[in-house]
């Protein structure tokens, strides 16, 4: 299906046969078809959701602002990730999706939105697939995601996530009652690998297909 500007952000979707839809987000110079054929290739059944950022940076989309190279705008990220919970409330009525079957799929700036997702808004996702994702802030209310699958995978050179950071963001997941799995890529950067892609793929089929 063309993309679509609705709801509040211009994005793609694609009907599925089954109940799972995958919610796919892009990361920075991304927009809403770059991750439609990896989301294929992960759900053959399951219904695509893709939005495009609506901040620019350069002339790049982005889902939230940022003051520099690792510099998260928190304010900025706060407001932008209420609009992307809202945004998909009001699609999983529009194409009458299972709000108990929505998976993200976010790389990078998209994969940092899902996690404020999980930390604001955790009834909004069953799980999440964290392509190169840090921790944007820390909780400030008891945060609960049990019955949350989350899959971390990130780049063992990667410039922007250390591994103190992998661990901190498992770490909050955990406590919290999600269940996490850490996927380490060796000799990746930010940049994603072959291993990263099998991971994400088995992940994805162990939760959709159980």
């Amino acid at each position: 299906m063309q993309p679509i500007d609705a709801l509040g952000f211009t994005h793609v979707y694609e009907p599925g046969d089954g109940d799972w839809t995958l919610l796919l987000l892009h990361g920075t110079g991304g927009d809403e078809h770059d991750l439609v054929p990896v989301g294929r290739r992960l759900g053959a059944q399951a219904a695509l959701l893709s939005p495009r950022g609506k901040v620019l940076e350069s002339g790049m989309p982005r889902f939230f602002r940022r003051l520099g190279v690792g510099q998260l705008d928190i304010p900025d990220l706060l407001v932008r990730t209420d609009e992307l919970a809202a945004f998909v409330t009001a699609a999983s009525e529009q194409y009458q999706l299972d709000p108990a079957r929505i998976v993200a799929v976010g790389f990078s700036n998209g994969a940092n939105i899902a996690v404020s997702l999980l930390l604001r808004h955790p009834d909004r996702l069953r799980g999440a697939a964290l392509l190169r994702p840090m921790l944007p802030y820390e909780p400030q209310l008891p945060l609960r995601l049990a019955g949350t699958d989350v899959l971390i995978a990130a780049g063992e050179g990667d410039p922007f996530s250390s591994p103190e950071q992998t661990r901190r963001l498992a770490e909050v997941l955990r406590d919290a009652g999600a269940e996490v799995a850490v996927h380490l890529e060796p000799g990746a950067g930010h940049n994603l690998g072959p291993g990263d892609l099998r991971t994400l793929s088995g992940w994805v089929s162990g939760l959709v297909d159980a």
